[in-house]
């Protein structure tokens, strides 16, 4: 592929993902690739493609020869035997957040890219936003030293009763594997193991149907314990407005906070533990520098994981987001859940047994009946991110 100047992209599943990157790819925002098909089970969502080939089965499509790379943006478990079918096919793979529901079918997923010659990316567009990857950037350059604490209200996820009516799958435990956790927080949860790593110890409180009615978490509120000391508190809902989006991190060197649109470090002159064991007075702090760091925008986003997918393909281009990292947002959020089901502390890693045999009981004992207003649009994404 890398001396072809064009990707054939196909797009498995027409519902709001699929059809916000159809459309950006239509628009001419990525060079170096063609949508050339696009496959959905609702025939009526083909109707706006019918200048390139249609097909209403997904295999169908993977087996055309229509394509040389697909875009899986369905329901969160056929992610994984979708992916795979693709992978098998040796079709390049974008696979949308979360790669799979549970940590055992992500790792089935991750075993079936076995040829290496193929592109396997995830839609972890958070990762363009110059924010996070600014606080990465100094995480790794060791100017904020050993991160102490890590505190992040991700409150503004915000979701309405409707939202959640107008998809049968949409928060049920069969159909979607979870709520806020694997729907909305992926995103942030694969930033908190993309900057932190990963933790090893994780309580949490779930609160299932605390503001809607589903049978699956709408709020979380977590406790991180780091091998290096460090903890960390997460806390997320699609229950509650205007919310707020904020990421405090305590580190030796001082303070970072990310929130609106605002990049705030209060560099400490002395590294705070330096400060503690020397400083000759009982009440002072270190001096701060108090800088606003500049953040442009908050990235290419979804179109910025897109062209690095094609320039991956086209000239070997290093992934943003490589797939096989995505087992760790899908981890963090299984012990979130397991740690709510079971209201004991996670150690990880997670047995992924022991969590997909809970999730198969929820789905098992599941006795809630969902009201379904099923539409034919799709919704507007553009304050979503």
């Amino acid at each position: 592929m890398k001396n072809e100047k064009t990707v054939r992209l196909g797009i498995i599943g027409l519902g709001n993902m699929g059809t916000m990157h159809a459309q950006s790819i239509r628009e001419g925002k990525v060079p170096g690739l063609s949508l050339t098909a696009v496959a959905d089970i609702v025939e009526e969502r083909l109707e706006k493609f019918s200048d390139i080939q249609c097909f209403s089965d997904a295999s169908e499509l993977m087996k055309s020869g229509e394509v040389d790379a697909v875009l899986i943006a369905t329901p969160h478990y056929s992610h994984t035997t979708l992916g795979i079918e693709a992978l098998e096919n040796n079709l390049h793979l974008l696979v949308e957040k979360p790669i799979s529901v549970h940590k055992a079918d992500c790792q089935r997923l991750i075993d079936a890219h076995t040829n290496k010659d193929l592109v396997f990316s995830a839609m972890f567009n958070q990762r363009t936003d110059r924010s996070y990857s600014k606080l990465r950037q100094l995480i790794t350059d060791g100017e904020l030293g050993k991160i102490q604490r890590i505190n992040w209200i991700i409150t503004d996820w915000y979701r309405t009763e409707y939202y959640y009516s107008s998809g049968d799958w949409r928060a049920t435990w069969g159909g979607e594997g979870g709520g806020v956790l694997l729907n909305q927080c992926p995103h942030n949860l694969d930033l908190l193991q993309w900057l932190f790593g990963m933790p090893k110890k994780i309580t949490a409180l779930c609160q299932f149907g605390r503001f809607h009615d589903i049978e699956v978490e709408d709020a979380v509120t977590a406790l991180l314990e780091y091998p290096n000391g460090a903890t960390g508190v997460f806390v997320t809902t699609t229950g509650e407005a205007p919310g707020t989006n904020r990421l405090e991190v305590a580190a030796d060197r001082g303070k970072v906070v990310i929130e609106d649109g605002s990049f705030k470090f209060y560099r400490t002159e002395q590294t705070v533990p330096e400060h503690m064991a020397t400083c000759q007075q009982g009440f002072t702090k270190p001096q701060t520098w108090d800088v606003t760091i500049p953040i442009d925008g908050v990235g290419e986003q979804h179109v910025g994981i897109l062209k690095n997918f094609a320039d991956a393909i086209l000239n070997g281009a290093i992934l943003i987001a490589p797939a096989a990292e995505g087992i760790h947002s899908v981890e963090l959020a299984n012990a979130m859940l397991y740690s709510g089901f079971e209201n004991t502390p996670v150690f990880l890693p997670l047995d992924p047994a022991l969590y997909a045999a809970a999730l198969e009981t929820k789905i098992a004992t599941s006795t809630h009946v969902k009201t379904v207003r099923l539409t034919s649009g799709v919704a507007d994404l553009s304050g979503t991110y």
